[in-house]
C-alpha cells in the first residue's frame, strides 16, 4: 500500500485556491483598494501620440463623411476610424499591418450583423450572432496578437449594426462608410508614426505572456456565453441597446487574471456612471453637431492618455465618446441612452465576473491566492 506519508505526492492545493475563498478574495477590501490605484503607464508620451492618432482619424472620418453625400453613414465611418487605436507599442512597420487588419475586423463586425438583419433574424437570433461575433473576435485578437483595447472594440462595432436593415444597397453602403473611416486610420497613423520611432527605442515592455491555444479557445467561449447571457438578458428587459451589455462581459473577461477581472469590473462600472452623467449633462444642452464632434474627439484623445493610468479613468471619458458616436448614428435615442448605458455596463460587468470565477481553472485561482498573499 502507498505510504500515506510520502512526500514525493503531489502537494495538496491551498485551501485558498477554492470557489468560495475566491470569491472572498474578490469582495475584499484589498480588492477594492486596488482598483483604485493610479498606476504609471509604461510610456506617457507613447499613450499621447496614440491619442492625437486615433482622434485625428476619428475627425477626418466624421467631417468628410458629414460632408458627402452620405451623411447618414457618419457613425459607421467613425467605427472604421477607431483601429488607430491597436498596436501603440508595436514596431512602425508591424503598426500598419495591425492597424489594416482591425480595420477589416470593423468591417467584418459590421457586415455580419447587418447581414443577420438583411436575412430577417429574429431579436433573440441578432443576440445570438452579436455573442458570435464576441468570440470570433477574441480569437482574431489573439490569433493576430493585435493587443488593446482587444475585441472590445469589434463588439462595438457589431453593436452598432445592430439596427435593422432595410436592403443589401444598405448593407453595403454600412461596410463601404466603416472600410473608408479604416482606410483613414492606416493614412492618419502612417503619416504620423514616426512620432512613436524615437520614444520606442528608449522603450523596454516586459514579454508579453501568450497562453495556449486550448486556453484561448476556452476564454473565447466563456467570453461567447456570457456576452449571449448579457446580451439576452437586457433583450428580455426591453432594453434598446443590448450589445452594450454583452461589451461590458466582453471588456471585464479580456483580463488576463481574476483580480485584473474583478478591478476591470469595478472601473468600468464606476467610470460608466460619471460618463454617463457626463454626456446627460451635455445632451441636455442640445449641442450642435460640430460641438458634438469636438467633443467626440477631445474626449477620444483624453481616453488614450488617462487610460494608462487606471481603467476607470479612461471610461469615465470613453463613454461620454461612445454615446456621442451613438448620438450621431441615431440622435432619437438621447434621451434613454446614458441611464441604459450604465445598466447594460453593469449587467454584463457583472456577469462577466461571475462566469471569470465559476469557470476558472484551479490556476487561476492559486494565481489569485497567491497575489493577494504576497499583497498582505
Amino acid at each position: 500500500m502507498p505510504d500515506k506519508n510520502d512526500s514525493s505526492k503531489e502537494p495538496r492545493r491551498p485551501r485558498g485556491a477554492t470557489h468560495g475563498a475566491s470569491a472572498r478574495h474578490l469582495v475584499s477590501p484589498a480588492q477594492w483598494a486596488e482598483s483604485v490605484v493610479i498606476g504609471a503607464p509604461p510610456s506617457l508620451r507613447i499613450f499621447a501620440i496614440a491619442g492625437v492618432q486615433a482622434a485625428l482619424a476619428v475627425l477626418l472620418a466624421i467631417v468628410a463623411t458629414h460632408l458627402s453625400p452620405w451623411p447618414q453613414l457618419v457613425g459607421y465611418a467613425s467605427l472604421g476610424a477607431l483601429a488607430a487605436l491597436f498596436g501603440r507599442f508595436a514596431t512602425v512597420e508591424r503598426r500598419m499591418r495591425i492597424v489594416v487588419i482591425c480595420a477589416l475586423l470593423l468591417a467584418l463586425g459590421v457586415l455580419v450583423p447587418s447581414l443577420a438583419s438583411w436575412a430577417g433574424a429574429l431579436p433573440w437570433m441578432m443576440v445570438l450572432v452579436l455573442a458570435l461575433v464576441a468570440g470570433a473576435s477574441t480569437v482574431a485578437v489573439s490569433w493576430w496578437s493585435l493587443g488593446g483595447p482587444g475585441a472590445v472594440i469589434i463588439v462595438f462595432a457589431a453593436g452598432a449594426a445592430y439596427n435593422p436593415v432595410g436592403s443589401g444597397a444598405e448593407v453595403l453602403a454600412r461596410v463601404l462608410a466603416t472600410l473608408a473611416g479604416g482606410a483613414v486610420a492606416v493614412l492618419s497613423c502612417l503619416v504620423t508614426d514616426r512620432w512613436r520611432a524615437t520614444e520606442l527605442k528608449n522603450l523596454r515592455l516586459p514579454p508579453v505572456h501568450v497562453p495556449p491555444w486550448s486556453h484561448q479557445w476556452i476564454a473565447a467561449g466563456r467570453i461567447t456565453a456570457c456576452a449571449a447571457l448579457a446580451a439576452w438578458i437586457a433583450f428580455m428587459l426591453g432594453w434598446h441597446h443590448p450589445a452594450w451589455a454583452a461589451i461590458g462581459a466582453v471588456s471585464v473577461m479580456q483580463g488576463g487574471h481574476l483580480h485584473i477581472t474583478m478591478n476591470r469590473a469595478l472601473q468600468r462600472m464606476a467610470g460608466t456612471i460619471v460618463g454617463s452623467f457626463i454626456v446627460w449633462a451635455m445632451l441636455a444642452q442640445q449641442p450642435s453637431f460640430w460641438t458634438v464632434v469636438a467633443a467626440i474627439v477631445v474626449f477620444q484623445f483624453l481616453t488614450e492618455v488617462v487610460i494608462g493610468y487606471n481603467y476607470a479613468l479612461g471610461q469615465i471619458t470613453v463613454t461620454p465618446m461612445a454615446l456621442l458616436m451613438t448620438y450621431l448614428a441615431s440622435p432619437t435615442v438621447a434621451a434613454t441612452m446614458p441611464v441604459e448605458r450604465v445598466l447594460d455596463t453593469m449587467l454584463g460587468a457583472v456577469l462577466g465576473i461571475v462566469f471569470a470565477l465559476v469557470f476558472s481553472s484551479v490556476d487561476d485561482r492559486m494565481h489569485l491566492h497567491e497575489h493577494r498573499s504576497r499583497a498582505r
